[in-house]
């Protein structure tokens, strides 16, 4: 993710297979990793001495994704702020999907918090408690220039894909579609570029991430922005409130004086104050 990030190395989870890979999110902080004690500023407890363990789902640009060997993104960048308060480092637990709506790595104390660019829903605060919304999406129609696809209702005589367990697939079946699910937001590209599909509905903002390859953008194009007044927020355990408090704490410090904006701009694009303006989560 960026400037703000040091180092990661990949590190194989020995004890987890589940869990795939533990990729190592460096800040600038050395914390207290040699004390011993799980206890970080501000009396947050952590599943692990010295380091704020961050449950994702690789990949999924621009929010995370492993660029030059690093984990990097707009989530990785966020929470790296988290981190720097705390006074330890972020390191980056790569998870299943569906992990995130039940909360089982955080029950389980695999994980701290979760950040996924995750929805927040209803349904899954009944199993986790998510931060103040941090940004606010729309979801895409993205279509081969070539087909007739021109909006959302073209899709209804065309095969579409979307991304198993999130609310772009949950969207498109509410409205009668009957996508092909692919596994990650890789394997959706994959399933346009070759055919397998027509069109795919996803979160716009990883759209644009693949308007940037010229190849991509000759070959494909939005068909239309659907806003179905989504807001990504990070989860915790439920009660964990002092966690929860510092997240909070560190995304309000990042938007009153500008670090946001920044962030906005190196990881999504031109800044959209819409984004910064969501209200506060009663989560």
């Amino acid at each position: 993710m960026n400037s703000v990030l040091g180092r990661r190395t990949r590190i194989l989870a020995a004890t987890t297979a589940t869990a795939g890979l533990l990729l190592v999110a460096g800040c600038s902080s050395d914390g207290d990793g040699g004390s011993g004690t799980k206890t970080a500023a501000g009396g947050v407890e952590l599943v692990k001495a010295g380091q704020l363990t961050t449950c994702t789902h690789l990949p999924y640009p621009p929010f995370q994704s492993e660029i030059d060997g690093k984990v990097q993104g707009f989530d990785v960048s966020l929470i790296d702020l988290v981190a720097e308060d705390l006074g330890v480092k972020q390191e980056i637990l790569d998870t299943p999907f569906e992990n995130f709506k039940t909360g089982a790595f955080l029950n389980s104390g695999e994980c701290d918090l979760a950040a996924a660019g995750m929805t927040i829903t209803d349904e899954r605060k009944k199993n986790v408690d998510f931060s103040d919304p941090y940004f606010e999406a729309t979801q895409a129609v993205l279509a081969a220039k070539k087909t007739d696809v021109r909006s959302f209702a073209d899709l209804k005589d065309v095969k579409v894909g979307t991304q198993a367990q999130t609310t772009g697939e949950d969207y498109a079946k509410s409205q009668g579609l009957d996508p092909v699910s692919f596994e990650s937001s890789d394997a959706v590209l994959n399933g346009l570029r070759a055919g397998q599909v027509d069109a795919v509905v996803i979160d716009y903002p990883v759209v644009q991430g693949w308007l940037k390859n010229a190849e991509i953008a000759d070959a494909y194009a939005v068909a239309e922005q659907v806003n179905t007044g989504e807001e990504y927020g990070i989860t915790v355990k439920k009660g964990n409130t002092k966690l929860l408090a510092a997240i909070n704490k560190a995304l309000a410090d990042a938007k009153s004086d500008g670090t946001y904006k920044k962030l906005y701009e190196q990881w999504i694009g031109p800044y959209d104050e819409s984004a910064a303006s969501a209200s506060p989560s009663a989560s």
